[in-house]
This record gives C-alpha cells, sequence and structure tokens, in this order.
C-alpha cells in the first residue's frame, strides 16, 4: 500500500454486500484511502464493541454479516446484515456485536480517518496505536479541494 495519495485509478471491491468472511479476523483493516474519504473494514467479534467514541469526521457503516446494537446519542438502534447507519462528525457512537457470530461491516469515514497501512487485529491493538498517535490519516487526505488542485493532486479538466 502506498503512503501518497491515490492514484486515479478504479479500486474494485467486490460483493461488498455479501456476508463477509467470519475468518477475516481482523478488527480493523483499511481498504483504501482517496483524498476525501477512506474505505475500512472491520470485524466485531462475539460479545466485543468497536468502542464508544465521537469523531471529527463522518462516518458511514454497512453491516454485511451479525446483528448488534447501535447506540447514536444515547438512542439505541438494532442493526444486521444489509443495513446502513450513517454517523455525522461530532457525533456520539457505540456498535456492540449481540449476536452469536461476528458483526461484520465496512465503513466509509468523509475524510480518512486512520492511516492507510492500518490494520489492527485486536480493538486493543487499535486503542493504543491511536492513543500512541501511530495511526493518523495522512496530511495530503486532510487537505481541502483547493489544497488538492493547487498541488496537482486533482485534475478538473479530465
Amino acid at each position: 500500500m502506498s503512503d501518497g495519495p491515490p492514484k486515479h485509478e478504479m479500486q474494485y471491491f467486490p460483493n461488498m454486500t455479501a456476508a463477509m468472511p467470519s475468518e477475516n479476523a481482523e478488527f480493523r483493516r483499511v481498504l483504501w484511502t482517496g483524498l476525501y474519504s477512506q474505505v475500512v473494514l472491520m470485524t466485531v467479534p462475539v460479545g466485543g464493541d468497536i468502542g464508544d467514541e465521537v469523531h471529527t469526521v463522518d462516518q458511514a457503516l454497512t453491516f454485511t454479516s451479525g446483528v448488534g446494537k447501535a447506540t447514536i446519542n444515547g438512542k439505541d438502534q438494532d442493526v444486521k446484515a444489509g443495513d446502513l447507519m450513517v454517523v455525522p462528525a461530532g457525533t456520539q457512537h457505540q456498535f456492540v456485536n449481540t449476536g452469536p457470530t461476528p458483526l461484520i461491516l465496512y465503513t466509509i469515514y468523509s475524510p480518512a480517518e486512520h492511516d492507510p497501512r492500518t490494520v489492527h487485529k485486536t480493538k486493543e491493538e487499535g486503542d493504543e496505536e491511536e492513543e500512541a498517535g501511530k495511526d493518523e490519516a495522512p496530511k495530503w487526505a486532510r487537505q481541502s479541494q483547493a489544497e488538492n488542485e493547487k498541488a496537482g493532486l486533482v485534475n478538473t479538466s479530465g
């Protein structure tokens, strides 16, 4: 995976809305990071959770396998495979696996939330890296559209 901005090429992830293989036991894996968004695959183990948190970025989560409970600003909502949940920036949220199998989802952050090379085998590993400042989105993924155009990262003329 590159440390720099993405190439202007298609990224294809087939069958993302189908049940993802539960043998993907990694808690978090960044699949792709763009200038204005990031795709991350997550597996929440049975009885596990993602952690009660608030981001400075928008987040859309699509559940592909399992069942769970979302708590958004104190309001609970059951979630299951096929559901989409949007969490606006600055909103408290927590997702708990309430089922007998892993809760698998992919999430889109806008802009990026994690280092493009991030792979966390467990929630604890992810928490440690975040607290140590080792899992930060790259500067180029946090720049404004004008900055990216000026840097030549976006060519609007085709």
